[in-house]
């Protein structure tokens, strides 16, 4: 496990419950925060890459990088976010941001496998080991419980649960939470769950509302606040490759708070503010 940073992965075992677009959201918030930071895009869809306006001009994609765990340097190969030339202008940043994207491919399928061996589950966290400049790393897992995902729990401290209140999504997380846990005793004894996401609630939805509290009942203190409502405008967002904070409009300000929060209750904040103090 890697300690010298804080390592998030971003899970689901249901796809479509909008997993990447909270990854998305909790880098924004790193961005505006000032928190140096790392976003590792292990879905060979590589969706987060595109979102974050990524151009890898010859650099090697992530599942290269894990081919080649014991040589590869993922801070020099990571490209840097697009969001980084609209952040410059942030006064209230006292140094230069940092945003890095290990980005995705669809070779890095290669691995979203069940037989891995342990010591191919420890590929991603080799990679990460030899980092320096970040305070934050956030992992978006693909929608399975095969080896990218737990390659991706090998190397964290923490996994998000990403669910929508919905039957499916919610009955899922509930799976993914056994999963989890038996992760936890086979191969990371210390890795934490940092919670439940409730994304894309629709509160004029009587079955969102009905959902909503089947997880709190559930879930109990696992399940985060703030809740993230569906935003109509999201997918405009995305395709135009902007940080949620950089978005005009007070929905999106008002996403961007919640992201602010959410960033705040899945990581240990004071010590990410303390680290990026030291490097200062």
């Amino acid at each position: 496990m890697i300690r010298s940073v804080q390592v998030v992965s971003i899970s689901s075992l249901k796809g479509g419950v909008g997993k990447t677009s909270v990854t998305l959201g909790l880098a924004s918030a790193a961005l505006a925060a000032g928190i140096p930071t790392l976003v590792v895009d292990l879905d060979p869809h590589a969706d987060a890459s595109t979102g974050l306006g990524v151009r890898p001009e010859g650099r090697t994609d992530i599942g290269h990088l894990l081919k080649n765990a014991r040589r590869g340097d993922i801070e020099a190969e990571a490209a840097p976010s697009s969001w980084l030339s609209r952040a410059a202008g942030d006064a209230s940043l006292t140094r230069p941001p940092v945003l890095d994207v290990a980005f995705g491919a669809a070779f890095t399928g290669i691995y979203d496998r069940p037989d891995l061996r342990a010591r191919d589950l420890r590929r991603l966290s080799t990679l990460l080991s030899r980092t320096s400049i970040y305070s934050l790393v956030l992992i978006d897992c693909p929608p399975s419980l095969n080896g990218l995902t737990r390659m991706a729990w090998t190397a964290s401290n923490r996994v998000l649960l990403v669910a929508e209140p919905s039957l499916f999504s919610v009955a899922g997380t509930e799976r993914t939470m056994r999963a989890l846990d038996l992760f936890r005793t086979e191969f990371a004894p210390d890795l934490a769950t940092a919670g439940v996401v409730a994304n894309r609630y629709r509160p004029a939805s009587a079955e969102h509302r009905y959902r909503l509290d089947e997880m709190r009942s559930m879930f109990g203190t696992s399940l985060l606040s703030p809740v993230i409502a569906e935003q109509a405008n999201w997918q405009q967002i995305q395709g135009a490759a902007y940080a949620v904070h950089h978005w005009p409009g007070e929905a999106a300000r008002t996403a961007a708070s919640h992201f602010d929060e959410l960033l705040r209750n899945v990581t240990d904040s004071g010590n990410l503010r303390s680290r990026v103090s030291a490097k200062r």
